[in-house]
């Protein structure tokens, strides 16, 4: 595999002059900062919020380094992993010249990213056993792929894809592989960021949404080479991180072993509808889950979401996605949630 980074970079984003913020340019320590046209006298909410973040995000990032080993230049924090699916797409993909590679059922995302920058989306599904058919993407490989998305443990089957294939895809492509890491936290398998040094092809997204509970915060995350991670940076919005964001996520990076203890009992109270569900004669089958959800395939599909519904109970009625036919995603709730969904289903097939 011959990787080339600087032959992937759209040729007007590798001559980009990227924008020049005041705190870009500010590098030390100052008392007064009259540089970046603030309002000096503070604001309604706390005297701090006058002020713009840091564009880089140098604590949060140094918070991270500590927990994931992963080094402060090889990181890109955006405003949830959609920031960082779009600015990747923006500049390795030329608009209705090069294509990306999806494997679906897979997560919406990377398909609606690659439409609003029009660039084509080439789809290789996954095999009947959700996992990667190698043959077919080495096939839909063109000299205009520059990224191949997967999403492993994937979104909304839950399973992950094998660690060889992926291995085997990043050995022998030219362009950008990107592992969605989203739900790696309820899973059994290492990450793939352990990998980082050894694939200069290779970038991994992981976020604060799922096992850190920190959806609203919108903050994602992107693990890969300095260069990658360069170019992500040299064509973000000056500001994506707001100060608020920062500033709570590093109180909940100080809290790691109570977002343990959370997927200890999200992985628990999964075990529990696995073993549950499966007993209901409405459901044909849960697929395996290394997620904070499961995929179960039930007799009717429309009819037991609209039942839920009308008990205001949400799932994702995923019935009519590429190979998840009669299917719902169900996300592990707490225990009093589980039991409530538990008993609305049984409700339904004594009807």
């Amino acid at each position: 595999m011959n990787f080339n980074l600087d032959s992937l970079i759209r040729p007007n984003i590798k001559n980009l002059t990227p924008y020049s913020s005041a705190r870009d340019e500010f590098k030390g320590e100052a008392n007064i900062f009259l540089d970046a046209n603030e309002n000096s006298f503070g604001s309604p909410l706390t005297k701090w919020y006058n002020r713009y973040p840091d564009p880089l995000q140098i604590k949060v990032k140094q918070k991270l380094s500590e927990i994931k080993g992963i080094a402060v230049p090889q990181m890109f924090l955006g405003n949830g992993s959609d920031e960082c699916i779009d600015l990747l797409i923006r500049a390795f993909c030329e608009p209705a010249l090069d294509n990306i590679i999806i494997c679906p059922p897979t997560y919406g995302m990377y398909e609606v990213s690659a439409n609003i920058n029009n660039v084509p989306v080439k789809r290789v599904p996954l095999t009947p056993s959700y996992q990667l058919d190698l043959d077919n993407l080495a096939e839909a490989i063109d000299g205009n792929t520059k990224l191949i998305f997967l999403c492993s443990p994937n979104n909304p089957t839950g399973n992950s894809l094998n660690r060889e294939d992926v291995e085997a895809l990043l050995n022998n492509y030219y362009g950008i592989v990107v592992i969605d890491e989203a739900y790696i936290n309820f899973s059994r398998y290492r990450s793939f960021t352990q990998e980082l040094n050894d694939y200069p092809n290779l970038v991994v997204m992981q976020t604060l949404s799922k096992a850190w509970g920190l959806a609203a915060l919108r903050l994602g995350m992107a693990f890969a080479s300095t260069g990658i991670i360069n170019v992500m940076n040299k064509i973000k919005p000056p500001y994506n991180i707001n100060q608020a964001s920062q500033e709570l996520v590093i109180q909940a990076l100080n809290r790691v072993e109570e977002v343990n203890e959370m997927i200890r009992e999200i992985v628990k109270e999964r075990k529990t509808l696995e073993e549950e569900l499966p007993k209901l004669g409405i459901v044909k089958k849960v697929h395996p889950s290394d997620g904070n959800f499961l995929l179960a395939q039930v007799t009717s599909p429309v009819e037991i979401y609209q039942y839920l519904l009308d008990k205001g109970i949400v799932v994702r009625d995923r019935s009519r996605v590429e190979l998840c036919e009669g299917c719902l995603r169900i996300t592990v709730g707490t225990h009093a949630e589980n039991k409530t969904l538990l008993m609305a289903l049984d409700e339904f097939q004594a009807q």
